[in-house]
């Protein structure tokens, strides 16, 4: 038989087994690394005026992480066994697993969260600091694990890169700032109830600085973005493909159109434009469209990385 017309069949179809709530995760870890990154930034900085932002974010990053993991524990299809980590992990330590130091660090940080907010909110500064300063690396961590999870598929090209714990952690910051910005624009405007027209002011302020801060951090993620593009249309013909679907393909949309034009390119512009950059509704209006931008990021990454077939 001649080798040139034998043609290879194959009977199981292409299939993407992590979706949507995998990434609704990694949103929303980042959420919490983001927003508590800026909580600490604002206590340890020591200013009275930025108590408030000290406050918002002592209770959205533990909130946002406690939501987290019920969309991995669906996805997992056996949430009724998660109980089975905490239960058999300490004798079945695994420590060439990435997994074994994920499920330490999903522990360990929403216990620091938890315990730096009780002390924001009972005004003990200094026990608020020792927590800022152990919660740190642990957020930072809990959220770069994701990325290194993801940066550790070999065989999916649009992963498989070095960038992509970076990556995420740049775009949790990004979400985490805007998340801040809206909460803090809604203590503002409805629950300023008693203050005097000069505090009310104070906190405008704060909120247009915090305009500026997530300005800075679109413009670095969009950097990193440039690069990891440009890696993967130089590279192998996987990752050409994986390119492809995200510039011109199935989920050009949700990168370009979305995740770029929506989520980074707008905001930016009016964060930085004078008229809606010292404007409530201007930046209420920025901030949603960022985190509406790296939700379709999580998204094109997690299920577009899946898309091109391993064989």
């Amino acid at each position: 038989m001649d080798p040139s017309n034998v043609n290879l069949l194959y009977n199981s179809p292409h299939q993407i087994p992590l979706g949507i709530l995998l990434a609704q995760y990694f949103y929303l870890t980042g959420l919490s690394a983001g927003s508590f990154v800026v909580s600490v930034i604002a206590i340890l900085g020591g200013k009275t005026e930025y108590k408030p932002l000290g406050k918002i974010g002592a209770v959205v990053a533990p909130l946002c992480l406690i939501l987290a993991p019920m969309n991995l524990l669906v996805e997992m299809a056996q949430p009724l066994r998660a109980w089975h980590l905490m239960t058999y992990l300490p004798g079945y330590i695994n420590p060439k697993s990435p997994i074994t130091y994920g499920v330490m660090l999903l522990t360990a940080y929403p216990i620091s969260a938890i315990i730096y907010a009780f002390f924001v909110y009972t005004g003990n500064i200094k026990m608020s600091k020792v927590f800022a300063i152990i919660g740190i690396p642990l957020a930072i961590s809990v959220h770069g694990y994701t990325g290194f999870i993801i940066a550790l598929g070999k065989g999916r090209a649009l992963w498989n890169t070095a960038l992509m714990p970076t990556l995420f952690i740049v775009s949790a910051m990004v979400s985490g700032i805007a998340l801040m910005i809206l909460a803090a624009i809604i203590r503002n405007v409805y629950f300023s109830k008693g203050k005097t027209e000069d505090e009310v002011e104070a906190d405008r302020k704060l909120i247009y600085g915090l305009g500026k801060f997530l300005g800075g951090t679109i413009i670095f993620d969009l950097f990193l973005i440039l690069n990891a593009v440009l890696v993967l249309l130089t590279s192998s013909k996987e990752a050409w493909h994986a390119a492809e679907l995200l510039l011109w393909g199935r989920y050009s949309l949700d990168f370009l159109g979305i995740e770029i034009l929506a989520g980074s390119v707008i905001p930016l512009f009016m964060v930085f434009y004078p008229k809606t950059a010292n404007s409530l509704k201007g930046l209420t209006i920025a901030s949603v469209l960022v985190m509406i931008g790296i939700y379709a990021m999580r998204y094109s990454v997690v299920v577009g990385g899946q898309s091109v077939p391993l064989h």
